[in-house]
């Protein structure tokens, strides 16, 4: 199937890594240029030659940016646009802040991890939709976890800010519906990334089993019996960015091994 993103722009937050670079190599077999953001240029530019190597006749760049510095996505933002005349496809993904329960946390962290976690993804995606806007289509895709709709115990300040970004979201999706412009989320469950392994080792030691019983305990409360991949959650996501997802908005869509029990 031809997503039909071929040539279409993208900025992927947090690409270098995880689940932002699972997204950056689905969309980069498919066409797409691709802007890379996060916090450091080293990382970023061997992300880069890696997919584009990966992916023959892509165009693959990073520039840094960090969503906990003021001023520093804008910027990162401003460069994209200046490198590539625009952007049609906003991937915004936040790293995810301690685990711990939701209790006792101190309100200067609260603030912290609000102010980069939530207002930074609104803020950059306020840049980039008058553009999208102007030309009738965009796609705006943010990532958030399963504690949005099953609260986890060990993420506590996660659960409670990705779900202030669910009802930004939703509400935003009807605000730029006719305009052509698609806002989704994506919620992933258990895939296996670093972030999956330090919440892993949080539990192991709470609990204080391995780090391999935690993982097994996991995967046996999981209907697919294993943890999900990157591959598998980015080309969901490359689905939704597409032409061919026209017509879906407004959705909260799991990736997520049928974990999550409610319907």
């Amino acid at each position: 199937m031809d997503l039909g993103l071929k040539g279409k722009r993208a900025l992927v937050m947090g690409g270098s890594r995880g689940l932002g670079r699972g997204i950056a190599e689905a969309l980069a077999a498919e066409g797409a240029t691709i802007a890379l953001v996060s916090r450091t240029q080293p990382s970023l530019d061997q992300a880069a030659l890696e997919i584009a190597a990966k992916h023959p006749g892509s165009t693959v760049f990073g520039i840094a940016g960090d969503l906990a510095t003021p001023g520093s996505v804008p910027d990162a933002y401003r460069a994209v646009v200046e490198r590539l005349g625009g952007i049609d496809i906003l991937i915004n993904n936040s790293g995810g802040p301690p685990p711990t329960s939701v209790s006792g946390v101190a309100s200067e962290v609260w603030r912290s991890q609000f102010e980069s976690m939530v207002l930074a993804i609104i803020g950059l995606t306020d840049l980039a939709l008058p553009a999208m806007r102007s030309q009738k289509w965009g796609r705006i895709l943010t990532i958030a976890s399963s504690g949005v709709i099953q609260p986890l115990a060990a993420i506590g300040i996660s659960n409670t800010l990705r779900s202030a970004l669910v009802g930004w979201s939703k509400t935003l999706s009807a605000d730029v519906a006719a305009d052509g412009v698609t806002v989704n989320m994506l919620i992933p469950g258990f895939i296996e990334t670093e972030r999956l392994v330090e919440i892993d080792k949080v539990k192991a030691q709470r609990e204080s089993k391995s780090l391999d019983q935690v993982a097994a305990e996991s995967k046996r409360a999981i209907p697919l019996g294993r943890y999900g991949t990157v591959e598998e959650f980015g080309a969901v996501a490359a689905f939704l960015a597409s032409a061919k997802a026209s017509y879906v908005t407004g959705t909260l869509m799991r990736i997520d091994g049928g974990v999550i029990r409610s319907v």
